[in-house]
């Protein structure tokens, strides 16, 4: 069953994080934006409500959360209601693929990998950024889990988990960037972004079909 309960009803408390953290959401965005090709056609999965692939400019985007679908169609994406583990589109449809925040809401990662790699073209690419759990707020989130709407139903992963779930999926050539040094409440700047991971909080990376 997808993990869409907290996203139905909570729809105003999700929007309100982005602009009470605004600048941890742009520093976020730039990390990922370093990582999007170019040209192409590229789908987010799990797009809520729109805020990254709309300033991203990826036109598509597939969401379980009936509520986040219509505030992504507000934002301009053509969003399809359906889930990652069983994408509503034909075989290498895309050039690229987004998951930002999403595999912690996933039933199944290895399935959701797996379809993802099915609708990329041939070397298409999988850019996915995440809180890793080893990190300095990962370990936070992870304390308080209980205590959030959101992340009650979450599951966490390190760097290594989820490249590892890359590799027995089908990817290859990981690239990594990372960004958010600081606890959440002391950023009020862009935060620098990194290669690699380790330090940051928020890590990107690029795997290659």
């Amino acid at each position: 069953m997808p993990k869409i309960a907290p996203f139905e009803k909570h729809t105003i408390k999700y929007e309100e994080w982005f602009e009470r953290n605004e600048w941890v959401y742009q520093s976020e965005l730039r990390a990922i934006e370093e990582h999007i090709p170019e040209k192409g056609k590229g789908v987010e999965i799990g797009v809520g409500s729109g805020r990254f692939a709309a300033p991203l400019g990826i036109q598509i985007g597939v969401e379980p959360s009936i509520k986040m679908v219509e505030l992504a169609r507000n934002r301009g994406i053509e969003t399809v209601c359906g889930t990652a583990e069983k994408l509503p589109f034909g075989d290498a449809r895309f050039d690229f693929a987004l998951m930002v925040t999403t595999i912690c809401f996933l039933d199944d990662i290895k399935a959701a990998f797996i379809e993802t790699c099915r609708v990329l073209k041939s070397c298409g690419s999988l850019i996915i950024g995440f809180v890793d759990k080893d990190s300095l707020i990962g370990k936070t989130y992870l304390k308080h889990k209980n205590e959030s709407v959101f992340y009650q139903i979450a599951t966490f992963y390190s760097v290594n988990e989820v490249v590892s779930h890359l590799t027995e999926t089908g990817f290859k050539n990981c690239n990594f960037t990372q960004t958010i040094f600081k606890p959440l409440i002391e950023i009020r700047d862009f935060e620098p972004i990194e290669e690699g991971y380790g330090t940051g909080s928020f890590v990107v990376i690029r795997a290659i079909k």
